[in-house]
């Protein structure tokens, strides 16, 4: 069973929550004030750390800043705070994922499971060990056995290689890829420093895919970190 330490000052989500994830075999532990969540994620050595935002004492991006460097588990974000500039900064503090609260708990339990499973954490069981078949985000709909991907009911014809970006990015979603994960993953090899191939495939995916190639509030890069895909920008 995993534990998570869920640092949260309302205790009506906590509790909401926990009970969820026990009916997974996850253990929930509730700290609800930002200022001692620390001495307590080291006292309880958790798998996985949950942080509001907005919290008493101590708020949730500096908290992160300053559990990072001496925590090794995953950093999860769970806010109601629906910003690209938090985003943004909780993944550039350490967080590795950003997630809102009114994200559904089937979707909130995947997606903690993905950083179980990227820890080695993940228990042995079935649907832990199958890969996504179908990802939905707002009006992007992706079908991974049937390469078919729709937006807004549409089909979008994609190449090869862009429908294999696209699904790599999407089953990281919220989670920075950097371009030397991207070559090895889709490519085989390492990324040597100097190709920019890499951008250019993923200027050519926002473009058929409706992103403002300028100002990209979709597909976005994330300086000196990589490429990252908003799941809150397909809603609207």
């Amino acid at each position: 069973m995993q534990r998570i330490l869920f640092v949260e000052d309302d205790p009506e989500i906590g509790q909401l929550i926990s009970s969820w994830l026990a009916r997974h075999d996850i253990e929930v532990l509730l700290e609800p004030r930002g200022d001692m969540a620390l001495a307590r994620i080291e006292a309880e050595q958790p798998d996985l750390v949950l942080l509001d935002i907005m919290l008493p004492g101590q708020d949730g991006l500096s908290l992160c800043r300053d559990l990072r460097p001496r925590f090794k588990g995953p950093i999860v974000m769970l806010t109601s705070l629906d910003s690209d500039m938090n985003q943004i900064l909780s993944l550039e503090l350490g967080a590795n994922d950003y997630i809102l609260k009114t994200t559904p708990p089937p979707v909130l339990l995947a997606r903690l499971r993905v950083q179980f499973r990227q820890q080695g954490q993940a228990p042995q069981t079935a649907l832990a060990s199958t890969p996504p078949q179908r990802l939905q985000f707002g009006r992007l709909q992706i079908d991974g056995p049937g390469r078919d991907v729709r937006l807004d009911g549409d089909s979008i014809p994609l190449s090869t290689a862009d429908f294999d970006l696209l699904w790599e990015l999407a089953c990281h979603a919220g989670q920075i890829l950097g371009r030397e994960a991207l070559f090895r993953n889709l490519r085989g090899r390492d990324y040597d420093g100097q190709d920019r191939s890499m951008d250019v495939a993923i200027s050519r995916l926002r473009r058929k895919l409706g992103d403002d190639s300028n100002n990209p509030t979709r597909i976005k890069t994330v300086r000196q970190k990589g490429y990252l895909l908003v799941p809150q920008a397909w809603e609207s």
